[in-house]
């Protein structure tokens, strides 16, 4: 009775906390979607197709502008989330606030997850197709196009081929980390990648705390 008593007590306590942070959580954004946009497209102008000129192209700039938020080191680990596999680099990481080189050189589908923060996904080359259920048409997002999805959404998305995009989430973040590990479990069983990707976002979360960043 004790442990529950306990238990529902720190269950409380941390609802309580996180309802009153959510209320202040744009005081902790380092990043902005808008920025990031304008800086996804000038590098699109600047080298066009060649994805890795673009990589270099936005983390240079972000390297310079967020020199303390900023991980410049490429490590590439496979992603499988909600059927769609693919390869990212994490670029930053923190409580509130990831920001990714997200893609895939040969195509997925999949489904997008229900998160607990607003995902800017910002397309590099090719092209990402997203649908809602109830509606008769797909979306359409091709290179240099922003897809916005609000907190809480959900859709179906494809990359039919080459395809890859700067993904900026921000709002709780540690909530996701559960879809995107639970197709190691139920599906690939490729733990050695799942524990390069805790290995890295732990290491850039820790990092950014230590420098007051949530």
């Amino acid at each position: 009775m004790r442990t529950l008593t306990f238990l529902g007590a720190l269950v409380a306590a941390i609802s309580s906390l996180m309802y009153m942070l959510d209320s202040h959580l744009e005081k902790f954004y380092v990043f902005d979607p808008t920025e990031l946009h304008t800086l996804s497209k000038s590098a699109i102008a600047a080298h066009g197709n060649d994805t890795r000129a673009v990589v270099d192209y936005i983390v240079e700039h972000l390297a310079k502008t967020h020199p303390n938020h900023v991980n410049v080191e490429e490590e590439w680990v496979f992603n499988n989330a909600g059927g769609c596999m693919g390869a990212m680099t994490i670029i930053h990481a923190s409580i509130t606030e990831y920001l990714i080189v997200f893609g895939t050189a040969i195509g997925t589908e999949g489904h997008s997850g229900r998160h607990t923060a607003d995902d800017y996904f910002t397309i590099l080359k090719g092209e990402q197709l997203a649908w809602k259920a109830g509606t008769f048409e797909p979306e359409i997002y091709p290179q240099g196009a922003q897809h916005l999805m609000k907190r809480g959404e959900v859709k179906q998305y494809a990359m039919k081929e080459a395809c890859f995009a700067l993904e900026y989430a921000r709002g709780w973040i540690p909530p996701m980390l559960f879809f995107g590990y639970a197709d190691t479990f139920t599906s690939t069983l490729d733990f050695y990648t799942l524990w390069r990707t805790t290995v890295i976002t732990g290491r850039e979360m820790l990092t950014n705390l230590a420098k007051m960043k949530l």
